[in-house]
């Protein structure tokens, strides 16, 4: 049976795939370790060169991270691959030991990619499973586009568009005067996720403020369970509206309902208004602007036409019909004149015709 969830019930966001990228050099490891207790799988082999080092697990080939299990991330609620690029580059190594049909020459066939996209995927998937963030860490790639100069994830071929599309947050390090900054918006040049709507927030020291990444992510969830809730109260409003709005039968239903629209919430107000102008209309309703209220066609709503009360024309008309004789009436009475005279019903007596006399 299928688990529907309705339009006024929220839906809460629990675990996030966030994508940290940009050239080499700007702390992007380092911000990995300032996420909410997280587990690092070094695939890049850079752990080593951070301050502020947090529990890692140094991979070697796809096999180190398929046999792990809940147990293992017991006590992480994030989990930093670092870097995704070369996550990819070691399961394409993977995929090729087992099956040499999916390579050729060392690099992936196209049914080698799909294998590819399947597994991490898949992966990612099983990761949330465990109720834990994922946070995906990328080298960035400087592509010319006319004069402008538009950064893109470093990750082997069509692989890249599986991690944007798995990416809840996607966001970038750059430098601005010697300042480091994480923004989260896309821009002309740069790809971006930002569905907490958080603005570009300056990179600070992390010996400091320790749990940078971890509040960018709770803030984020915080934003997106408040959307959630607010559109659950709306969509409740509204049906509640829809309910009311469908009870109105007369003029002075509709007109009585003009000045509770407005102290509609702000959420649905539009709407409900839209609705009730609608449902008017299907009256047979008009709206008059200048006096602003509904005003009926002379012979009443759509509705009241289909109730109205006999009027005094429409009495006589039905007793005139009344005392009119049917149609097998009208034949017997043919039947007995014709008896009576000798003529053949139906049939009229001829003329005599004109002449001299016998």
């Amino acid at each position: 049976m299928l688990k529907i969830t309705k339009s006024s019930q929220p839906i809460e966001v629990k675990t996030l795939v966030v994508v940290v990228y940009s050239p080499p050099g700007l702390g992007k490891t380092s911000m990995g370790f300032t996420a909410e207790k997280p587990l690092l799988l070094d695939f890049d082999k850079g752990s080593h060169r951070v301050k502020n080092r947090r529990d890692v697990v140094l991979i070697d080939a796809w096999s180190d991270i398929t046999a792990m299990t809940a147990d293992d991330f017991a006590g992480y609620s994030t989990v930093v691959v670092d870097t995704a690029g070369r996550a990819l580059d070691v399961l394409s190594a993977d995929i090729i030991k087992g099956n040499p049909k999916m390579g050729r020459g060392g690099a992936l066939s196209l049914q080698g990619y799909g294998e590819l996209k399947s597994k991490f995927t898949a992966w990612v998937k099983h990761v949330r499973s465990f109720g834990i963030d994922v946070v995906l860490i990328a080298h960035s790639d400087e592509q010319r586009n006319g004069d402008e100069t538009v950064e893109r994830l470093d990750v082997q071929g069509g692989s890249k568009g599986e991690i944007y599309k798995s990416a809840d947050v996607m966001g970038r390090i750059y430098l601005t005067n010697g300042r480091r900054t994480l923004n989260l918006s896309p821009t002309d040049t740069a790809f971006g996720k930002n569905p907490g709507q958080l603005p570009a927030l300056d990179v600070p020291d992390y010996s400091v403020t320790p749990d940078f990444l971890a509040t960018v992510i709770a803030q984020t969830k915080a934003a997106l369970n408040t959307l959630s809730e607010e559109q659950a109260k709306a969509a409740a409003a509204m049906t509640e509206w829809s309910e009311r709005i469908a009870k109105t039968a007369t003029v002075e239903d509709f007109n009585a309902l003009i000045t509770p629209t407005k102290d509609a919430d702000e959420a649905v107000r539009a709407n409900v208004k839209r609705l009730l102008l609608k449902v008017g209309k299907d009256h047979g309703l008009t709206f008059d602007v200048k006096a602003g209220a509904f005003v009926a066609p002379a012979g009443g709503t759509k509705k009241d036409e289909g109730a109205r009360e006999p009027v005094a024309d429409d009495e006589d008309a039905a007793n005139k019909k009344a005392a009119e004789p049917t149609a097998e009436e009208t034949a017997k009475l043919d039947a007995a004149k014709a008896s009576a005279t000798g003529e053949l019903p139906g049939v009229a007596e001829k003329p005599a015709k004109k002449g001299k006399a016998a």
